[in-house]
């Protein structure tokens, strides 16, 4: 953890504020429209002042607000400002996804100018000039559409242009959504077996094992602690997720609670589980491995040699060139036994957790039971699983019903 900056006093100085040599004192900020400003003073009590002027001025909106001339940038700066409660995660992933789409074109366009038509040509420009994907889009509406909607309601604009431009958008490029795929048992069998087999991927093997025999989030696996594990009770606690977010080329990483309040749940610890959780304790013992420190917690179950955390972009690569590898193995192997290829598909971490459920909806058929342990917030999303799970297999019944000659 860096230590906090000081001045000549030995007073701590907050994020923005410095020294000079001539003993003034600073504050530097970056306005709604990221030009850089600095505030001085002859003394500390003076600064922060101007530090407290400037903000009752930020959340006010004491500069135009109430006369409506105000640009996108500034209103969504003052939204933002309003909601105190969300999670630490939501609010970077909606900072950062403005700042990349929005703050440069439509942000720094009046309020008052911005229409419905507007709108939309900026989504549609998003989607079809810069190729990005429509869930990009809504997380960019998630900000824009309750920013107008607090305008409306202080009275500064009659409508809200965002209003049903998102529902047309989805309704023109809804089947651009991935539709995820669960493995066959055969897939993931064949995926973990290659994976344990192999000298490059081994060490991949603990964190897919957890992955496989839980159904957690990839953000909830990465932020799991030893001390969340209880193997008297063979239990799991989720209290934790990790997270990232990139910005200006770096990576921030953060520790948060779950996605969900429903996601904070203990799940059971099956033997497969219990066994390499074990290995992986008496591994980092013998190597003498210690955890990294976020946010001053430490003791992190998956980590490398060097004691960090992988972030969830890279255990997607490893998928992705592992599933590579055993296509390109398995084809082989199956034309020199001429017998069908079993090859896995195109999936990430998420489908690892979407395969589980669909395991868990094969043999259980308690709803509330399969949404506790996958802490899912909606019975919707659990239902919506199990219904595709039991067509499957009213299908397969039929057919082995049908080869059976049951009928006739």
């Amino acid at each position: 953890m860096s230590k906090s900056r000081k001045d000549s006093k030995g007073r701590i100085l907050r994020k923005g504020e410095g020294q000079r040599k001539d003993k003034r004192y600073i504050y530097q900020y970056t306005d709604p429209n990221r030009k850089r400003h600095v505030l001085y003073a002859n003394d500390l009590p003076e600064l922060r002042a101007k530090e407290d002027e400037l903000e009752r001025e930020r959340l006010e909106g004491i500069k135009g607000y109430a006369r409506g001339k105000m640009t996108l940038n500034q209103l969504v700066e003052r939204y933002l400002a309003t909601k105190y409660d969300l999670k630490i995660s939501t609010r970077l992933r909606y900072e950062r996804t403005y700042e990349a789409y929005a703050m440069d074109n439509i942000g720094k366009r009046l309020i008052n100018d911005i229409k419905y038509s507007d709108i939309r040509f900026f989504y549609y420009t998003l989607l079809r000039e810069r190729n990005i994907k429509i869930g990009t889009v809504d997380s960019i509406h998630s900000v824009l559409h309750p920013a107008f909607q607090m305008a409306v309601r202080d009275d500064l604009i009659r409508n809200n242009p965002t209003d049903g431009v998102m529902a047309e958008v989805r309704k023109k490029h809804g089947n651009d959504a991935v539709v995820r795929h669960p493995l066959t048992i055969e897939q993931q069998r064949a995926f973990l077996s290659f994976t344990e087999k192999s000298y490059t991927w081994k060490r991949w093997m603990p964190l897919f094992t957890f992955l496989f025999g839980t159904g957690c989030r990839i953000g909830e696996a990465l932020g799991l602690r030893w001390e969340d594990l209880d193997f008297e009770n063979k239990t799991i606690t989720i209290i934790h997720s990790l997270g990232y977010v990139q910005h200006n080329g770096s990576r921030e990483v953060f520790l948060s609670s779950p996605k969900t309040e429903a996601g904070k749940r203990t799940i059971p610890m099956v033997d497969a589980v219990e066994k390499m959780l074990k290995n992986e304790r008496l591994k980092q013992q013998q190597n003498n491995i210690t955890s990294c420190t976020i946010d001053g917690f430490s003791g992190f179950v998956f980590v490398d040699k060097n004691g960090k955390i992988s972030c969830y972009q890279d255990i997607n690569k490893a998928i992705k060139r592992i599933s590579k590898a055993y296509n390109a193995y398995e084809t082989v192997r199956a034309e020199q036994e001429e017998r069908a290829a079993v090859l896995l598909p195109y999936f990430t971490c998420h489908y690892i957790r979407h395969t589980f459920c669909t395991r868990l909806c094969e043999h259980e058929t308690n709803l509330k039971l399969i949404q506790s342990i996958m802490g899912h917030t909606s019975i919707k999303t659990t239902m919506d699983i199990y219904a595709e799970t039991t067509e499957k297999k009213k299908q397969e019944t039929f057919e082995t019903l049908q080869n059976n000659n049951v009928f006739f």
